[in-house]
């Protein structure tokens, strides 16, 4: 008996050891939720695959409009709802009782985090809380390509009988938004232990609920008096994070029933719920199922990537929630950032090189070139897809460039004869439609001028991705010839040259391209500041054509991109100008901080932030080219890729924070700490990725 007992702990023991060795997991104790407003600013966040997701703070309680253990897509990866808010908990033992709730309302606040010991995200969530001798271990996941979460509970009895009660929160409406009480009106309809309601406001959706175990008790027979609640509705949710914005931050949810366990001393039970937009059974997949194949899918594609690298390793995982499914299509498409980003052309060709190529998922590359093929309209790519049933929007001038970009690095990272017949067959004249329309004319003042160089935008537009405008104001407009534009317009024209060649189509894609050069070099070399102009030829309201020196990261393309046009002096100098007044550890200023213009924060009013936004703004993805960049100019010397290395691990502290295992959109221009916008941002996650598994791991090789 003795020997059977210590054999099932070294059982136990090993897996908890294995458990231990993922070193992609995020571990954090108490002293993360000294106070819940502390606590809330860390959250998590897992997807479906089908654009749909789970997102919360660590505490465990509501702090943003996104906040909810069920996000579902109706239409992958848009038409999107919060249709299950959370589970809460209560033990009662014996003639005491604690509540784990979370959560901070409009006059006062419950502290259920105190409960909490232990809080990780190893591939899902997972809280570890402790009551007296009870323990109670909560874990969420996803099934990867359906709209349904599972919620489990491994709980461990104490010397006394206790009872769990799970009160599981319902909802209707977009994650941006919130419910007014008068909203939340469903027909019900409980049948054992499965619950079906269906929302007055939509009559073809049907939300289903189901318990593993435990007695389901209606809230609306508990004793109501003046001075306690309308158990059917938790009222006056406050999230701190949304009004900070400008927005209200008050929010209600339906409860209408709780599911009550009991566990006997010492007793280990496992109950799960679950909840979905697609029908369920009792005799359906185990809640505890789901959790494994959640973890068990990752794990493979960590094992694909085949970094064996802590850092890398977290940006694959990280990389995962990005890719999804575009039903229009029946292709992968990715999603720019969580919680409310779509499928952005731009974010995602820029993305790309890092979400689906450093993780070698090669397969759905394809699918993401082969989705946004079928949208090419007069040489654009859409610069975003709305939700279903509205017309993409094709405001962009960079988005095509950097799909001529993709298509390059996805050959360059393959390269078999039938990757280059399926570039041939489906995306090649795609490729020559772009370079005909640029050269010739689209809209939004899209064209090639006399001099080769492309010129953009006029009026209200903002085709660059500085693209702010509030009402009439746009707020860095860059209309003219922007630098970026025309660094990827040169890059896209000797990729087209080598296509050509390869592809026995006798185009001059060459001899254009070096008129480009030959044009670039002249008229975007600012002698002055020993850098690059920012946009050449702006035209001006009294008329006339002027050149634009901000200082911003757009021209450190012109120097990390494959095909490149600037001396190698010129290339350093670009590089020193950035480094010296754009760098900060958690990106690129999108503005030189000694500009008068510059802004120093991004927190406020949405017209507030809207004016930052690029004007001061620090922003995550340049800091890929940055790196690559300063690499090359450096000749990949020992100390230029430990320098690298250093900008890239520093992001394992911001990953410990904010959108735990994300990067950030934005951050502050004066002091890059806390994650702004998107709390895990598609092209941040990407092009750090791409920066390190190409410009970084590879040249450490026999140095450490």
């Amino acid at each position: 008996m003795e020997n059977e007992f210590m054999q099932g702990a070294i059982e136990e023991g090993g897996a908890f050891v294995k458990e231990l060795a993922n070193d992609r997991a995020y571990v954090l104790g108490r002293n993360a939720w000294r106070t819940i407003e502390e606590g809330n600013e860390r959250e998590w966040l897992i997807g479906n695959g089908i654009g749909g997701y789970a997102n919360h703070s660590v505490p465990g309680g509501g702090y943003r409009m996104s906040h909810g253990y069920l996000v579902a897509s109706a239409k992958a990866p848009v038409n999107r709802m919060l249709v299950f808010t959370r589970s809460q908990e209560q033990v009662d033992i014996g003639d005491r009782s604690y509540d784990l709730t979370s959560q901070q309302y409009i006059n006062w606040q419950k502290n259920g985090q105190r409960h909490l010991r232990r809080f990780k995200l190893d591939t899902v969530p997972e809280y570890d809380y402790q009551v007296e001798d009870v323990r109670i271990v909560k874990t969420i996941a996803l099934e990867y390509g359906h709209n349904t979460v599972a919620v489990c509970y491994d709980i461990t009895g104490g010397k006394e009988p206790a009872r769990i009660k799970l009160v599981p929160l319902f909802n209707y409406r977009s994650p941006g938004d919130v419910s007014e009480k008068g909203s939340l009106r469903f027909e019900k309809q409980l049948k054992g232990r499965l619950l079906q309601l269906i929302p007055e406001r939509d009559p073809a959706v049907t939300i289903s609920f189901l318990a593993s175990e435990g007695e389901f008790l209606d809230r609306s027979t508990l004793p109501v008096t003046m001075a306690t609640p309308n158990y059917v509705i938790e009222e006056g949710h406050y999230y701190p994070f949304e009004n900070r914005n400008g927005f209200l931050g008050i929010d209600n949810h339906y409860t209408p029933y709780e599911i009550q366990v009991t566990v006997e001393p010492y007793e280990r039970k496992r109950v799960y719920l679950k909840c979905s937009t697609e029908p369920l059974a009792l005799d359906g997949k185990d809640g505890f199922t789901i959790v494994r194949e959640y973890r068990k899918r990752m794990e493979q594609l960590v094992q694909t990537a085949g970094y064996g690298d802590r850092l890398a390793n977290r940006l694959v995982e990280a990389a995962d929630h990005f890719i999804v499914d575009r039903e229009s299509t029946g292709l992968k498409t990715v999603l720019a950032g969580y919680p409310w980003f779509t499928d952005w052309g731009r974010d995602t060709m820029i993305a790309f090189q890092g979400v689906a190529l450093a993780t070698k998922r090669f397969a759905e590359a394809r699918e993401i070139l082969e989705s946004f093929a079928h949208y090419v309209r007069r040489g654009l790519i859409p610069n975003m897809f709305p939700d279903d049933g509205q017309e993409p929007l094709y405001n962009t001038v960079d988005a095509s460039l950097w799909y001529v970009h993709s298509v390059y690095e996805y050959l360059k990272h393959t390269g078999g004869e039938d990757d280059y017949r399926f570039i041939r067959d489906k995306i090649y004249p795609k490729l020559k439609e772009i370079i005909a329309a640029y050269r010739d004319g689209t809209d939004f003042s899209i064209g090639m001028d006399e001099d080769g160089l492309i010129h953009a935008g006029g009026g209200l537009d903002q085709v660059t991705w500085m693209d702010v405008r509030v009402g009439e104001w746009v707020v860095t407009p860059r209309h003219g010839k922007p630098v970026e534009i025309n660094a990827l317009w040169y890059n896209a024209l000797r990729i087209m040259a080598h296509l050509a060649e390869r592809f026995e189509d006798k185009l001059p894609y060459d001899e254009l391209a070096q008129i480009v050069q030959e044009s670039f070099c002249r008229r975007f070399w600012n002698e002055a500041d020993q850098c690059l102009y920012d946009v050449v030829d702006v035209p001006q309201d009294g008329g006339g054509l002027e050149d634009d020196p901000s200082i911003r990261p757009n021209q450190i393309w012109a120097v990390s991109l494959p095909f490149t046009m600037l001396p190698p002096e010129q290339e350093k100098a670009v590089v020193g100008m950035v480094y010296q007044h754009l760098y900060t550890p958690y990106g690129l200023r999108s503005l030189s901080n000694r500009d008068p213009r510059f802004q120093p924060r991004y927190i406020g009013k949405l017209i507030d932030r809207d004016g930052a936004y690029h004007m001061g703004t620090t922003w995550a993805f340049p800091l890929g080219g940055f790196i690559t960049a300063y690499c090359k100019v450096n000749g990949y010397s020992r100390e230029a890729v430990r320098t690298a290395k250093e900008m890239c691990s520093v992001f394992e502290d911001h990953m410990h924070d904010g959108g735990l295992g994300g990067i950030a959109e934005i951050f502050d221009g004066e002091f890059a700490c806390t994650g702004r916008g998107c709390f895990t941002q598609a092209w941040s996650v990407g092009e750090i990725l791409r920066a390190y598994t190409e410009d970084v791991l590879p040249n450490l090789t026999g140095w450490e």
